[in-house]
């Protein structure tokens, strides 16, 4: 079954009838606002709400994590985990296509009402693994954004995250890229009193999450070696930041920062934190020991297919 909001198209087959998340009521004030306000109006809506979820949820600097990449007008688009559409729309207008792989449908009418102007863009609502079957497997792209670490809820396998990955690769053609964005396990801000950003627990992470099973970033040792046993080892690494969610730079390993650079710390908006050090020096002081690559707040990998 599929219903059409404007232009938008939502494919219901795998909809399993109920939200199985919500964040609750503020969800109801998003869908207003997708539906009274046009996305050249959302940075003015952030600023009058100051509401956490409505600022994650519609500010246009979510977007500065995919703007930077070279998506051609003829790409193909898979977005895995879609939720809202912060980045749906901006992808869609770079690209020929965008099919958006979401579990609930109130973040996927969200995402159709603020989106509801293009024709190129599928939202199809289910389980990952139910929807995931009937996808073609010519992609030129698929983005994967704050989406791996929940992979052991999505995927029912002894090796979630491997074979999350594995399943995900399939559905690109030769030569094509995921890009995939998640927390650094031991990201400088934990270090320094900012709790996890799931669980909202001081040193969770960096304890290795000793009281938390359902979600796990990584570290980037870690996710090298999920990657070589997926068979995904051609693999670029870049370092937003502050970190992915609001990045404001994206370094690589060809342009590391420099000293006095990272100046941008405080960049909690949703919860309490602690300030034990002074972040700009340490920082300071892993650049120029060439350590920023392992204490990164965030990392955003663009892997290529046909590797496996």
């Amino acid at each position: 079954m599929v219903e059409k909001i404007g232009n938008v198209r939502l494919h219901l087959d795998d909809y399993p009838g109920q939200d199985l998340y919500s964040d609750g009521e503020i969800e109801d004030r998003m869908l207003q606002i997708a539906k009274e306000y046009r996305p050249e109006d959302f940075d003015q809506v952030v600023l009058r709400a100051q509401s956490w979820p409505i600022m994650y949820h519609f500010s246009s600097i979510r977007t500065n994590i995919l703007s930077w990449y070279p998506f051609k007008s003829t790409d193909k688009v898979l977005e895995v985990g879609s939720g809202c559409g912060a980045l749906t729309g901006a992808v869609a207008k770079r690209t020929q296509a965008v099919s958006c792989i979401e579990l609930s449908k109130k973040r996927s009418l969200i995402n159709a009402y603020r989106n509801r102007d293009r024709d190129n863009i599928d939202i199809f609502l289910g389980n990952f693994q139910d929807v995931e079957k009937k996808l073609p497997r010519d992609f030129d792209a698929i983005t994967l954004i704050g989406v791996f670490e929940y992979a052991s809820g999505y995927i029912d396998s002894k090796e979630p995250y491997v074979d999350f990955l594995k399943q995900i690769l399939s559905h690109l053609k030769p030569g094509g890229h995921l890009l995939l964005a998640i927390e650094n396990r031991l990201g400088m801000k934990y270090f320094a009193g900012a709790t996890e950003d799931h669980e909202g627990t001081f040193f969770e992470g960096i304890e290795g999450y000793p009281e938390t099973s359902r979600v796990h970033t990584f570290s980037r040792p870690e996710l090298e070696a999920i990657l070589d046993v997926a068979g995904a080892r051609k693999r670029t690494f870049y370092y937003p930041y502050p970190d992915y969610k609001f990045p404001m730079t994206i370094y690589s390993d060809d342009l590391l920062p420099k000293k006095g650079e990272l100046l941008m710390n405080l960049s909690n908006f949703d919860r309490r934190r602690f300030v034990l050090f002074d972040e700009a020096k340490a920082y300071d002081s892993i650049v120029g020991e060439g350590l920023f690559p392992i204490f990164s707040n965030s990392f955003c990998l663009d892997i290529t297919g046909g590797t496996l």
